[in-house]
C-alpha cells in the first residue's frame, strides 16, 4: 500500500512519489490528477521522462498561462534527470507556481538523492510506493483493497487470492475489483476458489498445504491439476519438503510470539500462524516418516524411478497420513 506523509493534500504544490512499485506510482499520479480535475475540469496534464525534460523545459511548462489554467506536471524516473535539469527543479522547489502541481516519481536509493532530499526539505507531500517483495505485504495490500472498496473478505479469502494470483499487484488489484463487482456479501475462500480454481490449484504450494493438513483427496486433486498444467515435479517435491520441514521446525521450537519465532526460524510471521494451524495432528515420528517420503519422491522425479507422477502421489498420501498420526 502507498503510505503518505501528514500533508495528504493531493493538490499540494509538489508531490514526491518514492519507490519502485509501478501500480502504486501510477495511483499516486492518478490521485493528483483526479483532485486537480475535480477542482478544474480543464486541468492540463503533462507527463515527461528525463530525456523530455531538458534544461529550461520546466520553466516553460510552469510559466503563467494566458487562460490561468491549472496544470499537473508529472516527471517520471526523476532520479535519471541530468544535473542541469535537477538544478532547474531545485530552483522551482524553492518557489513553486500557483495552480501548478508538480509530481516527481523517484525510485529512491542513492541515484538522484540530492533531488530527493531537496524535495523533502521543501516540504513536498510524499507518497511511499515500495516494492512489495514479502508475502505478508501483498496480503496486507489485498486486505486494504477490499477495505477501500467497502467490502468484507475473510482472512482465508485474502490468503487464497494471494496464493492464486502471486506477486503481481496489478493482477491482485484487478482480482479484488472483479470479486467485489460480481459477488454480493462477504467474500470467503470458497468464492475465491470458484473464480480462481485453475490458478490456485496449479500451485505446488497448494499441493503441499493440503498434504500437511492431512487432506489427502484434495492434495491429490491439486497434484493432478498441477501436473496437467505443466508444473515441474521437482517444484512439487520442493514445496512438500518446505511444508514438512516447517512443521518440524515449529514443533521443536520454544513457544513465543509469531514475531519472535519468525526471527528464530527464518519464517515470516504470517507463515508461523499458518503452520501452527497445520501442525495440530503431527507427531515427531510423523515428521520423520514424511521427510523420508519426500526424499524418496525427490529421487523418483529426478530419474531414480520410472513414474514421477506415481512417486509424487505416494508421497502426498504418506504425508497426509502422517499429518493425522496424533491420536491414532
Amino acid at each position: 500500500m502507498a503510505r503518505k506523509t501528514a500533508n495528504d493534500d493531493p493538490l499540494a504544490p509538489v508531490t514526491l512519489a518514492v519507490g519502485q512499485e509501478d501500480l502504486l506510482l501510477d495511483r499516486a499520479v492518478r490521485d493528483v490528477v483526479a483532485a486537480a480535475r475535480a477542482a478544474d475540469a480543464d486541468t492540463d496534464v503533462r507527463e515527461l521522462t528525463p530525456d523530455q525534460l531538458q534544461p529550461g523545459t520546466l520553466a516553460e511548462l510552469v510559466s503563467p498561462s494566458l487562460f490561468a489554467e491549472r496544470k499537473v506536471v508529472v516527471v517520471r524516473n526523476a532520479q535519471d534527470l541530468s544535473a542541469d535539469t535537477i538544478k532547474d527543479v531545485k530552483a522551482y522547489l524553492a518557489a513553486p507556481a500557483e495552480e501548478i502541481t508538480l509530481v516527481l516519481l523517484h525510485a529512491g536509493g542513492a541515484k538522484g538523492k540530492g533531488l530527493l532530499d531537496a524535495a523533502r526539505k521543501a516540504g513536498a507531500r510524499e507518497v511511499a510506493c515500495p516494492k512489495m517483495t514479502k508475502p505478508a505485504d501483498r496480503l496486507a495490500f489485498v486486505r486494504q483493497e477490499f477495505r477501500a472498496s467497502g467490502r468484507s473478505a475473510t482472512p482465508e479469502a485474502c490468503q487464497a487470492l494471494v496464493d492464486a494470483i502471486g506477486s503481481d499487484l496489478r493482477e491482485l488489484a484487478s482480482a479484488v475489483s472483479q470479486l467485489t463487482a460480481d459477488v454480493e456479501g462477504t467474500i470467503d475462500e470458497a468464492v475465491v476458489g470458484r473464480y480462481y480454481t485453475g490458478r490456485a490449484e496449479a500451485s505446488s504450494f497448494t499441493v503441499a498445504d493440503r498434504a500437511v493438513e492431512g487432506r489427502a483427496a484434495e492434495a491429490l486433486e491439486a497434484l493432478r491439476w498441477s501436473l496437467a498444467t505443466g508444473v515441474a515435479p521437482v517444484m512439487i517435491t520442493s514445496a512438500l519438503a518446505q511444508g514438512v520441514r516447517a512443521i518440524g521446525k515449529l514443533s521443536s521450537a520454544r513457544g513465543g510470539r509469531p514475531a519472535d519465532l519468525a526471527r528464530e526460524l527464518g519464517m515470516p510471521p504470517w507463515k508461523i500462524d499458518r503452520v501452527r494451524q497445520q501442525m495440530r495432528g503431527w507427531t515427531p515420528d510423523g515428521v520423520a516418516v514424511a521427510l523420508r517420503a519426500v526424499a524418496e519422491a525427490d529421487a523418483g522425479v529426478k530419474g531414480g524411478g520410472d513414474d514421477p507422477e506415481y512417486a509424487l502421489e505416494k508421497a502426498v498420501v504418506t504425508i497426509a497420513r502422517a499429518a493425522r498420526s496424533r491420536g491414532r
